[in-house]
């Protein structure tokens, strides 16, 4: 499952926009909800400042 790394992360959004399952909730930085995620890598492309690593 992604990692969200909080030091990287702006909070912008792109990677929750693009999860097909609605996994991915915008705080003060992203939070991937496990029980959610289907591992399918769309938030990692996504991420604009590589804060979601595998």
């Amino acid at each position: 499952m992604p990692t969200v790394k909080a030091s990287e992360c702006v909070a912008c959004g792109a990677c929750s926009d693009v999860c097909p399952q609605d996994a991915i909730l915008i705080e003060d930085v992203a939070v991937i909800l496990g029980d959610k995620c289907v591992d399918c890598g769309a938030c990692i492309d996504e991420c604009p400042a590589c804060a979601i690593v595998e």
